[in-house]
């Protein structure tokens, strides 16, 4: 605690020298200290006339009763510095900009409800006397089924398959490019309002662990011990060389371990992704040789298997973030700004893989690789590949992408953050009393600040907020196609998020240090890859999950009057029963006739045609479009949103005109300077020179100083003028 409260003090006093700074960082790395922070103003709760910063936070900001007003950006920014003040700045942006997309996502959804009754595919499936039997869903258990008693998911898939989603997938395209042009506009005016457009990039101080690696290898080289080194030298600062200490020799290893580590992380997450598909297959197989249980089957393992992936996906998040931080640090980045952006990297990436394969599992490799009945294929001995539903597998991705957003959003976002937090606080007040020691009463009634502030939980970086509203950026932009409603849901999420991070930074945190940066750096970049990814996803989304080109092609190509009538029947392919294979035939079946042909969902010649169960025209006619339509919904909406790009400008009018002026100001200020001292060297020049001439002769002076004055005037006007 003394050790905490000396830093405390010397950070107070040194006014946040970056050499003192980086000396302190070094003595924390040494364990000489064992905290350093600076002071919050006061108590946030504290009654009285006087109000401080941390107050005004805590009244206009830090409470959710507030969350209807705009946050204070500029006292933000004022106490905690210009890196945290861009961040809220940028998730307030976000917020704000979540309001339209929500709206036309809301609108989408009810468009979707209000045409579920006047979709004819739907109706065709619900027509109880079309009496469309379809093949068995699993090997003798399961009986032959008629279509209609998938009457409730076809409706259901209706609501988000739709041609509405294909404009909206367009307009969330054109909505992450306008999102960032206007934070890069935003970015630009804070930085103009807050001066940081001047500011340079200087050169960081080295991070204590390579400034002790960089120590050890020198050790070696010149083969003193380390003790030796540390008697003699340990506090003296030596100069390095352009180059690097540590060579990509020298990190080597740690890079390897790196390749390894992120390899087989993403490995076991594939791995767990089998591992649940595999669960799904058996436990679907298992409740299908139960009749009280049949029919319920793919609810369950849908159900069952969300909520596996999503506690899944929670405890790797956590050991992603533990595992990126143990990888960056045996890399031994040089400077604290490398050491983050690595690390940013590989948490992303490994957080990325975590979050969205299960989704793109479901999305584009579900039901892709059934086979057909009489050459199905298996997995593992007897266990048949899972198909989509009768409606379509965008019914399910929609259950699958809600479930894991909202789970995370709900149990990681806010309850870790709220309740993670306040269990730490309470270990280490426990800790803190259980503890013997010397206790001073007057000091327990007045505690210093320095030991309210040590009390609260130290502060680890923003890499965790942005990192968990980049996944959520993901959730409302790569598969906006299949789940209209996500940007609502996000945005209520926001809303708490803005007001529960601005509480942690006020009243659960020690107070940062301020830094300044003129950007969000990385994470910029990560948001502009993720909104050019969701381009592609969006358009196979709806080009290979959803029945939106199947429907075109049928519509324009194939109906006989240009309407979707017979669009059900046209997808479905005949089955001669009397080919399934030895002992997969249903046993007992409950038909009340004899079944001859059975139908299922795929573009494959009849029984009867000259090569049966070949891929029909149809079938080629129908994957051309698919391409095609990836191809012109890709360079549509990428060229949509590089004219949107263009036409925002990235410097507001306002703030460039402002620019303008100021450097025209400045200009003229140097050349007034200069034109000042020109006149100041020139006055003793012709003073000297008039003096001279009175003195040898008193002859008329018009002439030769008219010849020579203009002379002197011209030369300092072309040299002004160059200046």
């Amino acid at each position: 605690m003394a050790a905490a409260v000396a830093v405390a003090e010397s950070l107070q006093c040194s006014g946040g020298d970056e050499d003192g700074g980086a000396r302190i960082n070094s003595l924390i790395a040494n364990n000489t200290y064992e905290a350093a922070y600076p002071l919050h103003d006061g108590e946030y709760d504290s009654p009285g006339d006087d109000t401080n910063d941390r107050q005004l936070l805590y009244r206009e900001w830090a409470r959710y009763g507030v969350f209807y007003k705009f946050q204070p950006i500029d006292l933000i920014r004022k106490y905690f510095g210009e890196k945290i003040g861009l961040y809220f700045a940028w998730l307030g942006l976000y917020t704000s900009f979540l309001i339209p997309s929500s709206v036309i996502g809301v609108i989408v959804f009810l468009y979707g409800c209000a045409t579920i009754e006047e979709d004819i595919p739907s109706k065709e499936m619900c027509d109880q006397q079309n009496a469309f039997t379809m093949c068995p869903l699993c090997d003798k258990s399961c009986d032959y089924w008629n279509l209609s008693s998938a009457c409730g998911t076809a409706k259901a898939s209706h609501l988000f398959d739709n041609p509405a989603t294909v404009f909206f997938s367009i307009f969330m395209a054109l909505w992450a490019t306008m999102f960032l042009e206007n934070w890069k506009r935003l970015q630009m005016r804070l930085g103009y309002f807050w001066d940081l457009t001047g500011i340079e990039e200087e050169e960081e101080h080295s991070r204590p662990e390579y400034e002790t690696k960089v120590r050890e290898k020198m050790l070696k080289a010149s083969g003193k011990s380390v003790v030796q080194k540390l008697g003699t030298n340990m506090t003296e600062n030596e100069e390095e060389d352009d180059e690097d200490k540590l060579t990509w020799k020298d990190r080597f290893p740690g890079y390897l371990v790196n390749f390894a580590s992120i390899l087989f992380m993403i490995a076991l997450t594939f791995s767990i992704v089998f591992g649940v598909i595999v669960y799904r297959i058996t436990t679907a197989a298992a409740l299908s040789l139960n009749k009280s249980t049949r029919s319920n089957v793919r609810v369950t393992v849908t159900a069952t298997a969300v909520i596996i992936n999503l506690v899944v996906i929670l405890v790797l998040d956590e050991i992603y973030g533990a595992v990126a931080e143990w990888l960056t640090k045996i890399e031994v980045p040089k400077t604290e700004q490398t050491f983050e952006e690595r690390l940013i990297l590989k948490a992303f990436l490994l957080k990325f893989v975590n979050a969205y394969s299960p989704i793109f599992y479901v999305a584009f490799f579900k039901g892709r690789f059934v086979g057909r009945p009489g050459s199905y294929v298996y997995v593992f001995d007897g266990y048949r590949m899972e198909e989509c539903a009768p409606g379509g597998c965008l019914m399910e991705l929609c259950i699958q992408l809600s479930i894991i957003m909202l789970g995370k959003q709900l149990i990681q976002n806010n309850i870790f953050e709220i309740g993670v937090p306040k269990l730490k606080k309470l270990f280490r007040k426990l800790k803190d009393e259980t503890e013997p020691g010397e206790t001073d009463s007057t000091h327990s009634k007045h505690p210093e600040q320095w030991d309210l502030d040590y009390s609260l939980e130290p502060y680890t970086g923003l890499t965790p907020e942005y990192m968990e509203m980049i996944i959520q950026f993901g959730f409302v932009t790569l598969f906006v196609a299949s789940f209209p409603l996500a940007p609502v849901f996000a945005l209520l999420n926001n809303v708490i998020e803005v007001r529960l991070d601005a509480k942690k930074f006020v009243t659960e945190l020690r107070r940062p240090d301020a830094v300044r940066t003129k950007d969000i750096g990385i994470w910029f970049d990560i948001l502009s890859g993720i909104g050019k990814f969701s381009v592609i996803s969006n358009a196979f989304v709806i080009a290979i999950t959803s029945d939106f080109i199947p429907r075109l092609v049928y519509q324009y190509g194939y109906s006989h009057n240009g309407t979707l009538h017979g669009f059900v029947n046209h997808t479905l392919s005949f089955f001669n029963v009397s080919q399934l294979k030895e002992g997969t035939q249903p046993e007992n079946s409950q038909f009340d006739q004899e079944v001859q042909f059975c139908r299922f969902k795929d573009y494959r010649e009849p029984p009867w045609a000259p090569n049966p169960y070949e891929f029909s025209k149809q079938y080629w006619a129908i994957l051309s479009a698919r391409l095609a339509f990836v191809i012109i919904f890709q360079n549509l909406v990428m060229f949509l949103s590089v004219l949107v790009d263009w036409m925002i400008p990235d410097i507001p009018t306002d703030i460039s005109d402002q620019i303008k002026k100021e450097k025209g100001l400045l200009v003229d200020f140097f050349l007034k300077e200069e034109h000042e001292k020109l006149k100041l060297t020139d006055e003793p020049a012709q003073r000297s020179l008039g003096g001279g001439q009175r003195s040898t002769s008193r002859a008329p002076s018009s002439a030769p100083s008219g010849r020579s004055q203009p002379g002197s005037i011209a030369s300092s006007g072309s040299q002004h003028t160059n200046v």
